[in-house]
C-alpha cells in the first residue's frame, strides 16, 4: 500500500487549541473518498472556530501501481491505506462518492463495489458513520451546477477551501469535494 500526498497544501499543520480543551468544541472532521482500485483519492477537512481546512489529501494506491491481477491484494492495500487515514486523523464522519458504472461495463461496477465494500468496512470497525453522495449532487452542492467539469470541480475547491493551487490529481479534488459536500449538507447540525 502506498500513501501520496496530493499538492492540496495538506501538508501545513492546523494550530493547536490552546488552553483548557474542556472548554473548547472539539474540531469536526470528515473524511472525503473517491473510491478506485487503482487509485483511492482521500482528504481530510476540519471545521474548528477559524473555518475550514484541509488536514490531509492524497491518494492511496495498491502496491502493485494497479498491474496485479490479484483483486484480494489490491483490495487489502487499498483496506490498509483508508485504515491508516482513519486512524492517523481520526474524523467523525465519511463520506464517498457513490458507484456509477454505465449499463454496458457491468464489471467496472462489480470490481467499484469491492473498493467501495473496504472502505465501508474500514469506517465500520472504526464505529464511524459513511454517507454517499452521487456525483451529479456533489457537483451541485459545491459548484452549482451537477454537470461540472472536473477542473470546475477542482477550481471550486481551490476557492472554497482557500488553496494556493489546484488540488491534483483529479482524485484528491473529488475527495475533497465530497468532503465539503457532507460539510455543507450537515451545516448546522451538531455533528450529524
Amino acid at each position: 500500500m502506498n500513501r501520496e500526498r496530493g499538492n492540496a497544501n495538506c501538508s501545513i499543520p492546523l494550530p493547536s487549541p490552546s488552553g483548557d480543551l474542556t472548554e473548547r468544541r472539539p474540531a469536526l472532521s470528515i473524511l472525503g473518498i473517491d473510491p478506485g482500485l487503482q487509485a483511492t483519492g482521500y482528504g481530510v477537512i476540519e471545521k474548528s472556530d477559524g473555518g475550514i481546512a484541509v488536514r490531509e489529501a492524497g491518494i492511496v494506491r495498491s502496491n502493485d501501481g494497479g498491474s496485479s491481477t490479484d483483486l484480494a491484494q489490491r483490495v487489502r492495500s487499498l483496506y490498509d491505506g483508508i485504515l491508516q487515514v482513519i486512524d492517523q486523523f481520526h474524523p467523525q464522519a465519511v463520506a464517498v462518492e457513490q458507484l456509477y458504472a454505465h449499463y454496458q461495463h457491468p464489471r467496472t461496477a462489480i470490481l467499484m463495489g469491492h473498493a467501495r465494500g473496504v472502505i465501508f468496512l474500514a469506517a465500520a470497525q472504526r464505529d464511524l458513520p459513511v454517507v454517499s453522495y452521487n456525483a451529479t449532487r456533489i457537483k451541485k452542492n459545491i459548484t452549482g451546477s451537477g454537470r461540472a467539469s472536473k477542473e470546475q470541480v477542482q477550481r471550486t475547491i481551490q476557492r472554497e477551501l482557500g488553496l494556493a493551487k489546484l488540488p491534483e490529481p483529479p482524485d484528491v479534488a473529488d475527495a475533497l469535494a465530497v468532503a465539503l459536500c457532507h460539510y455543507y449538507q450537515t451545516k448546522g447540525l451538531k455533528y450529524f
